[in-house]
């Protein structure tokens, strides 16, 4: 196990356990992995507590990048700082943080132009690889293990750039924070900064996970009069009133077309909908079942197939809009501290999406739950 980082000397490799996937879709292996020192600009994280996200489930089956095996997943997570590399201020040993799957420079022109999370410098990894030189941190008996997002939580240590970790206070609880690093923010996010919910209007949510859920608190804070939820799950119906759902249907029980009944139940349809499954087909339901002239469709899912979305032209000529969210439009080191500000001041609710608390060694079955449907978050606690 790491020993503590020495105050005078640099930051030395150590070792410590990691759930690593050798393969798509095969179990997580408990590995003794040797985590890198952090390069310049990046810290390394002790992780607390990380949760289960869908995304990591997507791409821990996806056989799309074959190569990169072995791999350590995870990305919504808490930590405290256990070391910092060259050139790093920002951050001391001992801080805690909240790491997240896309930074902020401040530098580039979209973190310039405050109208965008994406980040040119710091953006979506998708390479398994550290932002700053296109290696990984990780290895395991010399073999190179690479990163997801470039956060890689399911590891009791990681290595992250400065950019894509953000300072939290010493009492928040990490095992509910860390939330706040993907889905609860995402869901928020897509609500208030991307369609920009009104007071009195009406909400339609297509899938009611993490996300799903945290749109229609949202959109509730935002005070819209209709909020419905569309799940084939039924326990999802008691669970979505307590986050603001006002009504809910499931596509299995219809004997129509899903988009028709909403058109009835919203004199012709939604103000704004939101495409929380990660089906592209579901993204056209969502269009459709949206207001001609001023309906707003966004979606925050990731396809698990065919990621092409199609859609008749006549829907955008009639002044209908699809938008695209990622991380609910949060530029993370401007604004999540906010939200972190909001948590803790009891104005946003976090603790109630989290629905099992599982032990590091026994991470296989919070897939296991989430392929299943039978959770919404499980947040796995390292020390444990």
């Amino acid at each position: 196990m790491a020993a503590d980082a020495a105050s005078s000397s640099p930051p030395a490799a150590i070792t410590c356990r990691a759930a690593v996937a050798w393969g798509p879709g095969q179990p997580l292996v408990m590995e003794e992995v040797e985590v890198a020192p952090p390069g310049p600009m990046e810290i390394r994280v002790k992780v607390v507590s990380t949760s289960v996200c869908r995304s990591d489930v997507t791409a821990w089956q996806s056989k799309a990048q074959p190569d990169l095996f072995p791999r350590i997943f995870g990305h919504e997570a808490s930590g405290v700082v256990e070391s910092v590399g060259e050139g790093v201020t920002e951050f001391q040993v001992g801080d805690h943080v909240l790491t997240v799957f896309i930074g902020e420079c401040k530098s580039c022109k979209h973190c310039l132009s405050r109208k965008s999370n994406m980040c040119q410098k710091l953006g979506l990894e998708r390479k398994g690889v550290m932002h700053s030189d296109q290696k990984t941190r990780f290895s395991v008996k010399g073999k190179p293990v690479y990163h997801y997002c470039a956060v890689s939580s399911f590891s009791e240590y990681t290595v992250v750039h400065s950019g894509c970790a953000v300072k939290v206070g010493p009492t928040v609880p990490m095992d509910r924070v860390c939330l706040l690093s993907c889905g609860v923010s995402a869901g928020l996010g897509a609500a208030w900064n991307v369609a920009d919910v009104s007071e009195g209007s009406s909400v339609v949510i297509f899938g009611l996970g993490t996300v799903g859920l945290s749109v229609a608190q949202g959109a509730k804070l935002r005070g819209a009069s209709k909020i419905i939820g569309v799940d084939i799950n039924p326990d999802k119906q008691e669970k979505g009133k307590s986050f603001g759902i006002t009504d809910f249907i499931n596509p299995n029980e219809l004997s129509e077309p899903v988009q028709q009944v909403i058109k009835r139940m919203t004199d012709g349809g939604a103000d704004y909908s939101f495409e929380c499954v990660g089906d592209t087909g579901v993204v056209s339901t969502a269009l459709q079942s949206c207001s001609d002239g001023w309906g707003v469709t966004v979606t925050l899912g990731v396809p698990k197939a065919k990621p092409e979305v199609s859609a008749h032209y006549a829907f955008l000529l009639s002044g209908r809009a699809l938008k695209g969210s990622l991380f609910g439009g949060w530029r993370p080191k401007s604004d999540l501290p906010s939200l972190v500000d909001k948590y803790t001041d009891k104005e946003i609710q976090v603790d109630g999406l989290v629905t099992h608390d599982i032990p590091f060694s026994d991470i296989n079955r919070a897939l296991e739950l989430m392929l299943e449907n039978k959770c919404l978050r499980c947040v796995i606690h390292m020390s444990q």
